[in-house]
């Protein structure tokens, strides 16, 4: 008798591992882009990216996917959506080299700006692999909102970034703060330490071999299902002020 598996009971096909994986040649590929950042010199080995580069983090992101439905089903984890393009934009840059040496991904809420609300991210670099995420980038609207949210419930964010899962796998709440409480809030608030905070960031940094190992995609789903409760958290008064035309319109499904 077939053994039935969760994706089954929830009616969606069984989820196995890809054939396509991060090995060291990813790493090899990434370490010599690094070395000749020159359009001519990736286009002349456009294959190998694709098949040891790409084609590893497409079958992640579909991997992830399906887990997604768990524990972050506002989410959204595609490849057309949650992938970046390997060609920097330059136009306003100092560094002129054409192409990023990374390959990454974003996992942003389905009705959000895909770099103002908070999601997930992982990348894989020559020298490090990092996974976490949080609140990146929020306009000022969005931040206003989130604090406002955060002055309401701070007690709810303490026990979040408090919780010992939390702790075990982040150390602490990251991002850049202000000098002092923002305008607004009194100094003396309680919520005070959480509202100086203009992003908030929590993730892992391995080396980047971490990548190729049997026990990568194990380490990044504990990660991201730690991370979800943050991040709901983060998303919840955005979505609120999306659906009452507070924050404008939804996003829409751009590739950047």
């Amino acid at each position: 008798m077939r053994t039935v598996t969760r994706s089954d009971r929830a009616g969606r096909p069984p989820v196995t591992p890809s054939a396509a994986a991060f090995t060291p040649r990813t790493l090899a590929f990434l370490r010599a882009l690094e070395r000749n950042n020159r359009r001519e010199w990736f286009h002349a080995r456009k294959d190998r990216y694709e098949a040891e580069v790409r084609a590893p983090m497409v079958a992640l992101v579909e991997r992830l996917a399906a887990d997604f439905a768990d524990f972050a089903p506002d989410l959204i984890a595609n490849p057309r959506t949650s992938m970046y393009r390997p060609y920097r934009d330059t136009r306003f840059a100092a560094n002129k080299a054409p192409l990023k040496t990374n390959v990454a991904a974003v996992f942003p809420h389905r009705l959000l700006p895909k770099h103002e609300g908070a999601g997930f991210y992982v990348e894989i670099a020559p020298r490090h692999v990092w996974f976490g995420g949080g609140m990146y980038m929020p306009s000022s609207a969005q931040l206003y909102q989130v604090r406002e949210h955060i002055a309401a419930g701070h007690k709810r964010l303490s026990r979040i970034v408090g919780s010992a899962a939390f702790k075990r796998a982040f150390g602490t709440l990251g991002g850049e703060q202000l000098q002092r409480t923002p305008r607004g809030f009194p100094a003396g608030h309680p919520a005070a330490g959480f509202l100086k905070y203009k992003q908030f960031l929590a993730g892992c940094e391995r080396p980047a071999e971490f990548a190729t190992s049997p026990g990568f995609y194990r380490a990044l789903v504990a990660a991201f299902r730690t991370l979800a409760p943050l991040v709901a958290f983060l998303n919840e008064p955005l979505v609120a002020g999306l659906k009452s035309g507070a924050l404008g319109s939804a996003w829409t499904d751009v590739e950047q």
